[in-house]
């Protein structure tokens, strides 16, 4: 942090941190809008990249007020509930995830990383995984990123997944769609093609409620 940032940008941090100081939660992208008169959603969401990049805060995608001020710029008292969520290695990493029996996420032998509770939505068995790849790019989930996931074997049409294939015996995160029998896991990269499996052959391992940027 020190770069020097712009007047807009400026106006954006002082509004969240003012935000914060007076509702003890972020803002959302709608707010910040609204409250500093900006054209438009993806104005904001240009600068806050911008802020991001440049250490002023971090953000949480896909998650409604996941903004959080970093450094100097945090605002004293702002509610910072955190909990603790088990890591549970690589996704895409050519074996399903090995996640073990709940009563045991809280030994020393498994990793974990502290999140914002607002991320986990109050889901119970939430779990956390490394993602491995470019397939997701286009739903702005990269190579190296964390995904809070929830475990389920029952996901919705649309639904981001972890889905363990067994006739290429590999783990992959895609989004789910079924018809007739098959399973359509489709890329969020317009340079991938979708897999399209029996049903029998694919089985859901957890439902993507979060991510957390590796940059």
């Amino acid at each position: 942090m020190g770069t020097k940032i712009s007047g807009k940008q400026q106006s954006i941090l002082s509004f969240i941190r003012d935000f914060l100081e007076q509702h003890q939660f972020p803002p959302t992208i709608r707010d910040i809008q609204y409250g500093c008169k900006i054209s438009s959603t993806s104005v904001v969401d240009y600068n806050l990249r911008i802020l991001q990049r440049e250490g002023y805060l971090r953000r949480f995608a896909d998650v409604s007020r996941g903004i959080e001020l970093l450094g100097e710029n945090q605002v004293t008292g702002a509610r910072r509930d955190v909990v603790s969520v088990p890591v549970f290695g690589v996704i895409a990493a050519g074996q399903p995830l090995s996640i073990p029996p709940s009563d045991t996420w809280h030994t020393e032998e498994i990793d974990h990383v502290d999140l914002p509770s607002f991320l986990t939505e109050g889901k119970d068995g939430v779990f956390a995984v490394r993602v491995k790849g470019e397939s997701m790019i286009d739903a702005l989930i990269g190579d190296g990123d964390l995904v809070i996931m929830e475990p389920t074997n029952n996901p919705q049409t649309g639904d981001m997944v972890a889905a363990w294939l067994s006739d290429t015996e590999e783990v992959t995160l895609k989004h789910f769609y079924m018809t007739s029998g098959m399973v359509r896991l489709q890329p969020a990269n317009a340079t991938m093609d979708p897999i399209i499996v029996p049903a029998d052959k694919v089985s859901v391992q957890g439902r993507v409620v979060g991510v957390v940027r590796s940059m």
